[in-house]
């Protein structure tokens, strides 16, 4: 005997899978309690006026009825409450109408006919036109009940929402959500080493206070934005295994005044209950800026919001295994009273990433992405010098994303530089231009790379490019060779001569100058201020000559411009105009020795509109000055 597989078709397919039903869930509430009579009585209304329309029966008067009874022509009659159906021999019906409380016998008799002529059935109607009357007469009441109640209800929950401000609005995120510890950070190893200890206090609190240390209250994180503060203090929860609430400084303002202070103190409430804890404070700078600054008064809304912080921090009770992480990158506008110790005893500060930490969080955003073998990480490292975590994750996602534009099956170095590029100056803008457009736009670039060519302490170029980007029409990729903490006056000297390429081009080249240099000789200037008013790098000697913060007995702090006089203004004045026409007169200089090889390249870009370094190299036909320190010239 043969069996069949019940799993299978006979034709040895898989069956296919049956489709899913929907699941209808009616969850029993108020509502829809309200919603359901609404909809029975529309559909109820909308049966009988349906009924009501397609009701095709002739109409008749009754006494026309009687009349053919006496003629023998009615069969049968059949009397409804007021209805009166009269069913004829040739199987035509009609409908008549009487009054419900009149006898169709008493009519026949005032007709002087006889009944017996047509058999007459009466219908007993009277429950169910008692049950619709009813129906009728009490849905009306019971839906205005409804709406009544409704509106009452809604007013109470207003009410409740009125008293639930000042409850916090704090996340917490706890071991059940997607954990995250210090192997998912990277390029702050001096702020995870700082962190580490602080996870230890939460873990082991016994062993120090055994020695008489005391568990640090406060850390803050003081860095630029997308240096990784936010994810360091979600790491620090993940590492320690405890509750961890997440709240923006801006949360705790309301238009209620004291909502900010309410907010503040059912928060630590409610962390010290789930102790040992973590409270992270996002833009702590949004209500911990200085007190009293200006013309506004200590009874603003922030102001209380910052003092009752300030009240929670310093109340904590020795045994409190609870910590505040806040995160700003305004460090210099917090309160000093919130940055005393005793309440934000550590200040960790956190900078961009260093080339060694730029491949560390390369390396982790990367999982989970195919890359083809010619990307070599350490390239991308030194090509993205000044990009933060958040530069560097925002790159590899869009050259994820432009790969998969093109329908690679990997992600190519093509689409990391490519990537890269985008990030910092923006997406290509094809821009219709004139062909004198273009080569003006292309002379202006080629000015740019060919001084920095020549300027020894100026790092390579390393892309040339007349695509649009943004508001520039062009650009000049220079990526340092390495990370620098400091700028020296001759570095500097030699990035305003760079800057001033493009004009000096302009001026050689058409003897005409265009509106395309605005930004570079906003950002020479810029350069040449500083020097002069903060630096100390001019002939005015070592003095900083631009605005200050004074603060005053009390920790307020005050934003003062330099008194200068008339005499020491023109001064200055002098000094960056002979600056900028120094960098000038050099960078003509430079175009003007260098004539042949800016035309080449500006020939060049003009017929391929972007030059990597490695070409431009050729062009030139000569390698790029070393720069020799003083100290090896003999």
């Amino acid at each position: 005997m043969n069996t069949t597989n019940n799993n299978k078709n006979t034709n040895g397919s898989k069956p296919k899978k049956p489709h899913k039903l929907y699941e209808f869930k009616f969850k029993l509430s108020f509502k829809n309690f309200f919603v359901a009579i609404f909809i029975a009585f529309v559909v109820f209304s909308l049966i009988i006026s349906y009924s009501e329309t397609i009701d095709n029966t002739d109409q008749k008067p009754l006494g026309d009825v009687i009349v053919d009874v006496r003629d023998g022509k009615v069969a049968k009659l059949i009397v409804e409450d007021s209805k009166v159906t009269a069913e004829y021999k040739d199987q035509t019906k009609v409908e008549a109408q009487k009054e419900p409380q009149d006898s169709i016998y008493t009519m026949f008799e005032a007709a002087r006919v006889d009944p017996k002529l047509v058999t007459i059935e009466i219908k007993d109607t009277s429950g169910s036109a008692a049950f619709w009357s009813l129906v009728a007469n009490l849905l009306p009441v019971l839906l205005l009940l409804g709406v009544f109640v409704f509106f009452f209800r809604q007013a109470r929950g207003a009410q409740d929402n009125i008293f639930s401000f000042g409850q916090s609005k704090a996340r917490l995120f706890n071991k059940d959500n997607p954990r995250v510890t210090f192997k998912d950070v990277a390029g702050v190893n001096e702020a995870k080493a700082e962190l580490e200890e602080v996870v230890d206090f939460l873990k082991h609190p016994g062993k120090y206070r055994a020695l008489g240390a005391r568990t640090p209250k406060g850390v803050l994180l003081v860095g630029p934005s997308g240096t990784g503060k936010t994810l360091l203090a979600r790491a620090v929860a993940g590492e320690a295994g405890v509750p961890f609430f997440s709240m923006a400084g801006s949360e705790f303002m309301e238009m209620l005044v004291g909502v900010g202070a309410s907010r503040v103190r059912d928060l630590f409430s409610t962390a010290k209950k789930n102790s040992p804890a973590i409270i992270f404070i996002d833009e702590i700078d949004a209500i911990g800026r200085m007190r009293s600054v200006g013309v506004m008064g200590g009874h603003d809304e922030r102001e209380q919001t910052l003092n009752q912080i300030l009240v929670e921090m310093d109340g904590f009770e020795p045994s409190t295994a609870l910590l505040v992480v806040a995160a700003t990158n305004r460090g210099d506008l917090l309160d000093p009273a919130l940055l005393r110790p005793g309440r934000f005893d550590r200040r960790i500060s956190l900078d961009l990433p260093d080339i060694e930490g730029r491949k560390n969080i390369l390396a982790i955003h990367a999982r989970g992405k195919p890359f083809s073998k010619e990307v070599s990480w350490d390239k991308a490292a030194k090509r993205t010098v000044g990009f933060s975590g958040a530069d560097l994750e925002n790159m590899l996602n869009e050259a994820a994303i432009l790969a998969a534009r093109h329908n690679k099956k990997e992600i190519s170095m093509h689409d990391l530089e490519e990537a890269a590029t985008k990030v910092k100056l923006g997406p290509e803008k094809k821009r219709l231009q004139t062909d004198l457009d273009k080569k003006m736009t292309a002379y202006h670039e080629a000015g740019h790379a060919v001084v920095t060519h020549e300027l020894p302490h100026m790092d390579p170029v390393y892309r040339i490019s007349i695509v649009s980007r943004g508001m520039a029409l062009g650009f000049n990729l220079i990526v340092p060779s390495k990370d620098r903490l400091h700028l020296t006056k001759s570095q500097i000297l030699e990035q305003i001569t760079s800057m001033l390429g493009g004009r000096a081009a302009e001026e050689v080249v058409f003897d005409e100058f265009t509106s395309g240099a605005s930004n570079d000789i906003d950002k020479a200037t810029e350069l040449a201020r500083d020097m002069v008013l903060e630096y100390g790098m001019s002939s005015l000697g070592p003095v900083n000559l631009g605005p200050h913060i004074d603060y005053t007995d009390s920790g307020n702090a005050y934003m003062e411009k330099a008194t200068l006089s008339p005499e020491m203004l023109a001064r200055v004045d002098r000094e960056i105009e002979k600056i900028l026409d120094t960098a000038y007169k050099q960078a003509v200089a430079i175009i003007k020795k260098l004539r042949k090889n800016l035309d080449k390249v500006a020939a060049e870009l003009i017929t391929k509109e972007t030059i990597e370094g490695e070409d431009f190299e050729k062009l030139m036909g000569f390698p790029k000055k070393a720069y020799i320190p003083a100290s090896s010239k003999k």
